[in-house]
């Protein structure tokens, strides 16, 4: 398992992290080559989908070079199975001081969620190294803005209603990571068969996240 530092770097480095729910175990594998093809190498499989622990050792054991992690992580034992089954990272859907404890007792990533800039900034002072801000699509670009002005110092990752159309206006109201989920990885599409479909919004995705980056000012 690469060291913490080096997990970090690389989430904050590519800035875009694909959020896997499906409903069998059986597309998980396939789902997270799809997007890895697509030059996404950084994922999450929630803890949701039926087999997904076994689903992260496989796909670890097949894509080494793919970062995994798990999500919708909501409490501590279920956070060091998924370590144990080699999830790199561990995302929740709220601010979770155990799953934040037992990532930090295994040295590993965790990025929990919250709203509100009372929430956000508790998750960072419990020990987050990212906070997962949801749900993007009702809050937008501006509210992310809004609240990077006082909290700069957060890395934010929002999440919902994420889209290759809107992840450049997220880096630019200063995203450090965007998750994106529903529109990536479509289901009817899973449910088909049709993998290319996750590959090529994945490229899309990808291109939209570096061509913000690109243009962002430098930090001094």
């Amino acid at each position: 398992m690469a060291a913490k530092k080096q997990v970090l770097d690389r989430l904050l480095a590519k800035g875009a992290l694909g959020i896997i729910r499906v409903r069998t175990a059986a597309d998980l594998v396939q789902t997270v080559s799809a997007l890895h093809t697509g030059g996404l190498s950084c994922v999450e499989i929630t803890m949701t989908t039926p087999g997904a622990l076994r689903a992260i050792e496989q796909a670890t054991d097949k894509l080494d070079d793919v970062l995994l992690g798990a999500g919708t992580v909501l409490d501590g034992p279920t956070a060091r199975q998924a370590i144990l089954a080699g999830a790199q990272f561990l995302v929740t859907p709220t601010v979770a001081p155990d799953v934040i404890e037992m990532a930090h007792r295994y040295g590993v990533i965790v990025i929990p969620g919250a709203m509100t800039p009372t929430e956000i900034l508790t998750a960072w002072e419990t020990g987050a190294d990212i906070v997962k801000v949801f749900p993007a699509n009702i809050l937008g670009p501006g509210y992310l803005k809004a609240v990077h002005g006082p909290l700069p110092q957060i890395p934010l990752a929002p999440t919902g209603g994420v889209t290759a159309a809107n992840a450049g206006d997220f880096i630019s109201a200063g995203a450090a990571l965007v998750c994106a989920g529903g529109w990536l990885v479509d289901k009817r599409a899973v449910a088909e068969g049709q993998y290319k479909v996750l590959t090529e919004r994945a490229r899309k995705l990808v291109e939209a996240v570096e061509k913000a980056k690109a243009v962002m000012p430098k930090e001094q």
